[in-house]
């Protein structure tokens, strides 16, 4: 009979030991509002294999795309907050409606392009990890956008040549770059937006350039004018609750796991910006070199969007355009 109890206290006490890595390990569901093919969400998925790698499979993060979850946009800052999802994905500009410092980044023509999108945002990142705190969450790593071109039936190399433009644009930025401009902005929704150019009930449309690859633009329209209205940034974010409840060296992994990430993506995004140009071309488009007298020009006409924005914005947003301007050498 001793015998018995012995072996079966040797048993538990071994099923115990190999179960230990079982229990230990975090499983999470991670949140992208981008669909599948999207980069953000290729890059979401990428992080999830390299934390899975740096941990040894202790964090699993499982990604789900095109807003499976339920949610969207605009909310996710309190989604992540209130611990609903612990990881998700947004759209940095997208969320500005709750912390206005997320604004600061899509002023258009405040970066030029992607090294200056990359300054800015590396400049405003403590203010964007102080408001982040402030929702309960830590930004893991943010990653760019191709900038915003405007594509047109017409050759633009003068302010001049965009007055009267019918012009598709995406946000409220574009909207008022579109009037600055004397022209007449369109929100359309995007399924629209090629019948609208074929019909000519609009000439030109605002947007990067995989999203003139995936609707065929040169089809409809003949010119790209990269001039990078704006250069959109999104970031990944943790609930920190789900965060602290990590071993520190889980938490290290996750840390390092977001800078080699961000860094991948500054990369990666550069040269799908490029390729996509290239597909462009090779079909037709011609790309307009963009004189230092357009941009000088656009960024004149559209002073008052920025100024407006500052003069609403919290006093951290002046100090990141301020130390912007003052790194690249801009008034």
């Amino acid at each position: 009979m001793k015998k018995n109890i012995v072996v079966c206290f040797l048993l538990m006490a071994l099923v115990c030991l190999f179960a230990v890595p079982a229990w230990s390990k975090t499983t999470w569901n991670a949140n992208s509002v981008w669909p599948p093919g999207n980069h953000q969400t290729i890059a979401l998925e990428e992080f999830a294999g390299l934390v899975k790698e740096k941990t040894d499979g202790e964090l699993e993060i499982i990604v789900s795309s095109g807003g499976a979850l339920g949610f969207k946009g605009p909310e996710l800052l309190g989604v992540v907050r209130d611990n609903l999802v612990p990881l998700s994905d947004m759209l940095i500009s997208g969320v500005a409606g709750d912390e206005d410092i997320f604004g600061v980044v899509t002023l258009p023509f405040l970066a030029r392009d992607f090294e200056e999108a990359k300054l800015l945002n590396e400049i405003a990142r403590p203010y964007f990890d102080a408001a982040a705190e402030k929702w309960n969450q830590k930004i893991l790593y943010i990653s760019p956008w191709p900038g915003a071109g405007l594509w047109t039936t017409n050759r633009i190399e003068t302010v001049e040549d965009m007055k009267g433009l019918k012009t598709r644009t995406y946000d409220k930025n574009g909207a008022l770059v579109v009037e600055a401009t004397g022209g007449t902005p369109y929100a359309l929704p995007f399924a629209e937006v090629y019948s609208a150019l074929a019909t000519r009930m609009i000439d030109s449309v605002i947007t990067s350039t995989p999203t003139a690859v995936d609707a065929n633009f040169w089809e409809v329209l003949d010119y790209y004018q990269p001039i990078n209205v704006t250069i959109a940034t999104n970031m990944v974010n943790v609930n920190m609750r789900a965060f602290n409840r990590l071993d520190e060296e889980t938490q290290q992994a996750l840390i390092e796991a977001g800078k080699e990430m961000e860094e991948r993506m500054w990369e990666k995004v550069a040269e799908l910006d490029r390729e996509k140009e290239a597909i462009s071309n090779e079909n037709g488009i011609d790309t307009v070199a963009v004189s230092d007298e357009l941009m000088e020009s656009l960024t004149e006409i559209t002073a008052d969007i920025r100024r407006e924005y500052l003069d609403d914005a919290p006093p951290e947003a002046r100090e990141v355009v301020e130390a912007f301007l003052k790194e690249v050498g801009r008034d």
